[in-house]
């Protein structure tokens, strides 16, 4: 069988078609991972995520501990993915193939597929309120209108600009965050000066009409909010991690890898958070064009068109994921073409966001959604390939072998089982906004949302149990050692 490698229909771009990243593809900087995670979380999302514990009802220092513990905890883990992607070379729905089989995986395939359209439709309706806020400010709108045309045609524009920069892969992405984020950054740190020395920050704000949450209110709210913004911030990134860092050379210490990637997903998310949480005190709304302009005044004009790089950077990364996550369902389309089929379809969402009014409900349902799915992907990954598999770096080559490999199973019962248990705790231990995800088991507690754990643990469980079986069998047939030196090399 002829390796995907060296095929000739492949060797012209890595990316276009499915493969291994080969060593001599890698770069050996680690600088572009941290530029990469650090521009994807600085958006105006995470300004809604800290100003969203406000809203609903959380004071300041609750806020804060939830967005500083559980991103500690969240990023800590997504490292380990990010290990993942530079140890195997493939994608993070690729190494489903192990794990739900080589048709089997064909299941997060499709889930991840869609998931990152939904992001890039999330942050880009976002992306529409400050565009609107900033056109009021400027006078050339009433910004208190709907403006729902407006909002589609600026939405048009936007999602144009997010296809043409994923169009070109990788590099393309890793060069626009390096050259754009520092640019960012000094406007954030400007916002934040503005914001926690000049403007009207209640630091001792406990809750509406100075009243706090006590007893079993406040634990629903806060363990809500921590699989919203917290710990399930973290686990959003997990299938994410591998298609960005396989292009890092074996060569560069795992240590060093993991935590540019982890400080570059943790400084943002937390940063943007807490920026969100304290002009929330004074203004209490999740509505980013609204907690911008009526905090700053004047100052939103420059500081809005600048910070409209945020949603574009995270976006590019969602379209670049949705086209290799496509790549691993065997469907023969060029990743650059299926770019503009993501960016067609993630629009036609926006243009349904546009049409909902219930801002935090919305995003409360989708964050809930996404954090189920990926918590129960997750822990069958790590337990695959850091339990059942410990101990030894592999040849993955296998994991590209065509359907009817004897390499791999058809499809990995184990896995699949382990997935749908995991997926119903997490309903089970689930309180969202939406009476649909609200469980009976978190109902039972007082409304206290354990989802993430349950979900996670029951599936990491499950295919420790399971999944030990099927890896014996396949176990035998894989190429699981790599040279010394090159096994040196990593550690």
């Amino acid at each position: 069988m002829t390796s995907p490698i060296s095929s000739p229909s492949t060797t012209g771009d890595l990316e276009e078609f499915l493969q291994p990243i080969p060593e001599s593809a890698r770069t050996h900087s680690v600088s572009g991972q941290f530029w990469i995670w650090c521009g994807a979380n600085i958006a105006p999302i995470n300004w809604v995520l800290g100003a969203l514990g406000v809203d609903l009802g959380l004071g300041l220092r609750d806020t804060i501990l939830v967005l500083v513990i559980g991103n500690l905890i969240g990023m800590a883990a997504f490292g380990f993915f990010v290990l993942l992607g530079q140890r195997t070379g493939a994608t993070g729905v690729v190494l489903s193939r192990a794990t739900f089989g080589r048709v089997g995986s064909y299941l997060p395939a499709l889930i991840h597929t869609l998931v990152p359209m939904i992001w890039c439709a999330l942050n880009t309706w976002i992306v529409l309120d400050l565009v609107m806020a900033l056109l009021g400010k400027l006078g050339v709108i009433d910004a208190a209108a709907p403006h729902r045309g407006l909002r589609i045609v600026v939405a048009a524009l936007i999602m144009a600009a997010q296809v043409a920069i994923s169009w070109f892969g990788y590099r393309a992405i890793a060069a626009f965050e390096r050259w754009t984020v520092p640019i960012t950054i000094a406007i954030l740190t400007a916002m934040s000066i503005a914001a926690w020395f000049f403007l009207h920050i209640d630091w001792g704000y406990v809750g509406p009409d100075g009243h706090a949450l006590t007893g079993a209110a406040r634990w629903s709210v806060i363990t809500g909010v921590m699989t919203a913004i917290g710990i399930g911030w973290g686990i959003t990134w997990f299938i994410y991690a591998c298609d960005y860092s396989r292009f890092v050379s074996h060569e560069v210490p795992r240590r060093k890898l993991y935590f540019a990637s982890v400080f570059g997903q943790f400084l943002p998310v937390v940063w943007l958070g807490l920026l969100g949480a304290t002009l929330a005190t004074n203004d209490p709304t999740v509505d980013p064009g609204q907690l911008i302009v009526n905090n700053y005044g004047a100052f939103a004009v420059p500081v809005l068109l600048l910070v409209l790089h945020g949603p574009i950077a995270t976006n590019i990364l969602n379209i670049y994921t949705a086209t290799i996550s496509t790549q691993a369902l065997d469907l023969n389309i060029p990743r650059r073409l299926f770019s503009v089929v993501v960016g067609a379809v993630s629009f036609v969402a926006v243009v349904f966001f546009i049409y909902r009014s219930d801002f935090a409900g919305t995003l409360d349902s989708v964050l809930s959604g996404i954090v189920a799915w990926v918590a129960t992907w997750g822990a069958i990954t790590l337990v695959h390939y850091y339990w059942l598999l410990r101990g030894r770096t592999q040849d993955t080559g296998y994991l590209f072998d065509p359907v009817g490999t004897h390499r791999l199973p058809v499809v990995n019962w184990a896995g699949i089982t382990a997935f749908v248990a995991g997926l119903v705790m997490t309903w089970l231990f689930m309180y969202g906004l939406v009476p649909a995800l609200q469980g009976p088991i978190a109902k039972a507690m007082g409304g206290v949302d354990l989802s993430w754990l349950a979900g996670g643990l029951t599936s990491g469980v499950v295919y420790a149990v399971l999944g030990a079986a099927v890896v014996r069998r396949y176990d035998a047939q894989l190429p699981l050692r790599v040279p010394a030196e090159v096994e040196g090399s990593v550690a």
